[in-house]
C-alpha cells in the first residue's frame, strides 16, 4: 500500500459544511488514467485534484482533476482547494499549476482569502432546445460555448431556485455544463449548475462555470467585477472579476480532513 497525503477541503466556504467539497492528493508520479478515475470514484466528491511537483520553469505543480466517472479539462474549486493546501503547508503568496488542457492556472492570497485565475470562457447567443425542454422552465436567453458550457438566463432568482430539471435526461445529452443564472437578490448574480453527464447531478459551487459567467455578466452589468452566489443545497459565495482573458474567482476555504490515503500497489 502506497501512502498518499490527502486533504478534504470545502472550497468557496468560510466554514466547514458549505461550499464545494474537493479532495486534494499529492503524488510522487502519475499512475494510470484508470487508477486516477478509480481514486476519484472512491473519494466520491465532485472532483479530486491530483498534484505532482513540476520541475519546469513555467509552473510549480502539475494538476489534474477527476470526477467519480472521468477526468475533466478544467475545475476551479479543486484548484482553489489545491492552492489553499499548498500555501498553507509551504507558505508564500501564490502558487502556479500546469494543466493538460487549461493552460497554466494560479492561486493567490488576497484580503478575503484566496482567488483563483482561470481562462475566461466566452459564450455566444444560440439555441439549445433539447436542454430547454428538460429544465422544466423556459429561459429568456441561451448562450453557448462549443467546449460544453451552456448559460441559460432566467428573469429572476426565484426562477433559478425553483428549477426541477430532468437530471437523467440532461445526462443523456453528454458531459456539458447546464449553467442556469439570473440577477440575484443578495448578490449581483445567482446560479445553479447541473453536470449529470460528467457524474455530478448538481454541483455545489462551480469555478469553471463562473469562468463563463464572469465573461457573460461583466459585459451585461457593464463593470469588471460582481458578487455571485451558487444556490445549491450547500451553497457558496464568490467574488468574480475579469482581467483581460482571465476570470479571477475569490473566496475562502476550510480544511475538513487531513490524513493519508492508502493506494493499493
Amino acid at each position: 500500500m502506497t501512502p498518499i497525503p490527502y486533504w478534504h477541503v470545502d472550497a468557496f466556504a468560510d466554514a466547514p459544511f458549505a461550499g464545494n467539497q474537493a479532495a486534494v492528493m499529492i503524488l510522487d508520479a502519475w499512475p494510470s488514467d484508470e487508477r486516477l478515475i478509480a481514486i476519484g470514484e472512491e473519494n466520491n466528491f465532485a472532483e479530486t485534484a491530483f498534484l505532482v511537483k513540476d520541475d519546469g520553469p513555467d509552473a510549480d505543480w502539475e494538476l489534474r482533476w477527476c470526477t467519480p466517472t472521468c477526468e475533466i479539462a478544467l475545475c476551479g474549486h479543486a484548484t482553489l482547494a489545491s492552492g489553499h493546501v499548498l500555501l498553507g503547508r509551504d507558505g508564500g503568496e501564490r502558487v502556479t499549476f500546469r494543466t493538460r488542457r487549461a493552460g497554466t492556472l494560479e492561486v493567490r492570497r488576497n484580503d478575503a482569502g484566496y482567488e483563483v485565475g482561470l481562462p475566461a470562457i466566452p459564450t455566444e447567443r444560440g439555441e439549445w432546445p433539447e436542454a430547454v425542454a428538460l429544465l422544466g422552465a423556459k429561459p429568456a436567453e441561451v448562450w453557448l460555448n462549443p467546449d460544453g458550457y451552456g448559460i441559460l438566463l432566467f428573469e429572476d432568482e426565484a426562477a433559478v431556485r425553483s428549477l426541477d430539471p430532468d437530471i437523467r435526461g440532461l445526462g443523456r445529452l453528454g458531459p456539458d455544463q447546464f449553467i442556469c443564472t439570473a440577477p440575484g437578490t443578495r448578490t449581483d448574480v445567482v446560479s445553479r449548475v447541473f453536470v449529470p453527464g460528467g457524474g455530478v447531478d448538481e454541483d455545489s459551487v462551480t469555478g469553471s462555470a463562473h469562468a463563463a459567467l464572469t465573461h457573460f455578466w461583466t459585459r451585461r452589468l457593464g463593470r469588471d467585477r460582481f458578487t455571485a452566489h451558487q444556490a445549491s443545497q450547500r451553497g457558496g459565495n464568490l467574488v468574480c472579476r475579469l482581467d483581460g482573458d482571465r476570470a479571477w474567482l475569490g473566496g475562502q476555504c476550510a480544511t475538513v480532513v487531513e490524513g493519508t490515503f492508502y493506494l493499493p500497489g
